[in-house]
């Protein structure tokens, strides 16, 4: 299997219509298109199709049929509309448009899907759709959420302390993925340091659409530059490095083989 090979979109017609009878497993890598900082490419969903890619070609090599659909690059509007150039859309369009992709596939009974989410302002919206499909059909579509999956692995890869201190939007674990699997996207130059006493409505920033109270969070409606200054949030990108991201994306990788081999046996 090449790496030209699991992607659906290289793929002749004919070729499809022969591994669909196999009813592989077909994963679709979900993205966004906004502010990473500034040594980060704005779209982010580059790095959910490249995950997206190496997941199916071990699989694959396993013996476990996997192929990549394509891409879906703009994610679920949230926090970043601040961003000139970004495009976003809105929930109900995205919950359309992920309705009639996964509806796509379903109807010539590819039943063994999974969604690899790489974006956070997607995670509702995704449990709607799985959820409404899975009262229609029974089928059980599973969303893997590549970095906050890569978050918790952080402590174990990098120790907690670089954990906590470069984890956040902006920094970790994008930008030390980034890092190893698209190193020419990277500006290393313009790595910048967080700014850690952002203010929004006269409250310290805990986080996006979070503030604190005399230490009671509360949420309030604000735009990603109030928690993020140019896309970096608390994390410090200048401790993010592509060794650590080359380990993380391995883990991703390993984890996202055996969701693929738990989807064949409860699709069997």
């Amino acid at each position: 299997m090449t790496k030209a090979t699991v992607h659906m979109a290289r793929m002749t017609a004919a070729e499809m219509r022969e591994a669909v009878v196999r009813n592989p497993v077909i994963l679709l890598p979900l993205g966004s298109f906004e502010d990473q900082g500034p040594h980060m490419p704005m779209g982010d969903y580059l790095l959910a199709d490249a995950v997206a890619e190496r997941i199916a070609l071990e699989a694959t090599q396993a013996g476990h049929e996997t192929y990549v659909a394509p891409v879906l690059p703009f994610g679920g509007a949230d926090f970043f509309g601040y961003m000139p150039g970004g495009i976003a859309l809105s929930q109900t369009t995205l919950q359309a448009v992920l309705s009639d992709m996964l509806e796509s596939l379903l109807r010539h009974g590819l039943t063994r899907l999974v969604i690899l989410n790489g974006h956070g302002g997607n995670c509702t919206m995704i449990h709607d759709v799985t959820h409404s499909i899975m009262r229609k059909s029974g089928v059980i579509i599973p969303s893997f959420y590549l970095w906050r999956v890569a978050a918790t692995i952080m402590p174990h890869i990098m120790g907690k302390e670089k954990a906590a201190l470069s984890g956040g939007h902006g920094a970790n674990p994008l930008t030390s993925i980034g890092m190893h699997l698209l190193p020419e996207c990277i500006k290393p130059e313009c790595l910048i340091t967080p700014d850690s006493e952002k203010t929004a409505w006269g409250l310290k920033v805990v986080d996006f659409g979070t503030v604190d109270l005399n230490g009671v969070p509360v949420s309030i409606p604000q735009e990603g530059d109030s928690t993020a200054t140019q896309g970096v949030g608390k994390g410090n990108p200048h401790l993010c490095s592509a060794e650590d991201g080359e380990r993380l994306t391995a883990k991703l990788v390993e984890y996202g083989v055996q969701l693929v081999e738990h989807v064949i046996k409860k699709a069997s």
